[in-house]
């Protein structure tokens, strides 16, 4: 399996301080859907952080992992016996994606682009 990236999903109660305070590491905004906010680094833009508001409904991911073939990870995890959160779907923003917990209670959000 081919990992891309692996961004911390970071819940945020107040996006623009939030937003401010990544900024100020060097980080732009590389998209921007209200309730998520993804700041990357323009040297290197797969290091990014990922700003989840608060209020959104949960589950939310502490961790995204980008992977190659997110049917063929989920396909392994369901095999597993892994507990899946949030079942494998197409997102309306152009990701495929599900959410697992890992043995110490982290989602992770395992998702590859379309």
């Amino acid at each position: 399996m081919t990992i891309r990236r692996a961004t911390p999903d970071i819940r945020t109660a107040d996006m623009a301080r939030s937003r401010e305070f990544y900024q100020l590491l060097g980080f732009t905004e590389a998209m921007d859907l209200g309730w998520v906010v993804t700041m990357a680094s323009p040297s290197n833009p797969t290091a990014q952080v990922l700003l989840v508001d608060a209020d959104t409904e949960a589950p939310q991911p502490d961790i995204s992992v980008e992977v190659a073939d997110v049917d063929a990870v989920h396909a392994a995890m369901t095999a597993a016996g892994a507990d899946i959160v949030y079942p494998l779907r197409d997102e309306p923003w152009g990701v495929r994606r599900f959410f697992a917990r890992d043995p110490s209670g982290t989602i992770v959000n395992v998702v590859s682009h379309r």
